[in-house]
């Protein structure tokens, strides 16, 4: 089992690194160089991550075992329009997915939502990352609706929203 804590600003480097690692990864085939490179520099800037810690809208965990760290979660957990929780961001290195850390960090998420009094946890996934999709799936997760979203420089994300009760 991974230990999770929440991230502060001194761990920025380490989510730039697990984000460095896994995107190339978890995107190949599927998203073009220049658009991975738009969109590493777009959400994972220093100054970026910073505000989002610091500003509490967006909580980040980090994942580790034994010390070193290998995955990461973001969420927003303050929608104003239902009593759920926002997924953004779960990436775990590619040399250690299966070893249960996505899992882990999901289930922290549902013992927070379900002790804080949410119904549920949305998250969009792109529509052709199946092995994402598939691990969702697997945790019970439901797809509800497409959505494309324009990220600007003509780049969209062409995801899937899925959602889950907690």
């Amino acid at each position: 089992m991974s230990k999770i804590h929440k991230a502060t600003v001194q761990d920025v480097q380490q989510i730039q690194r697990i984000a460095k690692t896994t995107w190339p990864v978890a995107f190949e085939g599927i998203l073009s160089q220049h658009q991975l490179d738009y969109m590493m520099r777009m959400m994972y800037n220093t100054q970026e991550l910073t505000f989002q810690i610091e500003s509490g809208e967006i909580i980040f965990w980090i994942a580790e075992i034994k010390n070193t760290f290998l995955g990461f979660m973001a969420y927003e957990p303050h929608l104003p329009t239902e009593s759920q929780i926002k997924i953004h961001k779960l990436y775990i290195l590619p040399t250690a997915q299966g070893k249960g850390i996505g899992k882990d960090l999901l289930n922290n998420l549902e013992d927070y939502g379900r002790s804080n009094g949410f119904e549920k946890l949305t998250l969009n996934v792109n529509k052709y990352n199946f092995s994402a999709i598939n691990f969702y799936k697997s945790r019970g997760f439901e797809k509800i609706q497409d959505e494309t979203i324009p990220i600007g420089h003509g780049f969209i994300m062409d995801d899937y929203v899925f959602t889950k009760k907690i």
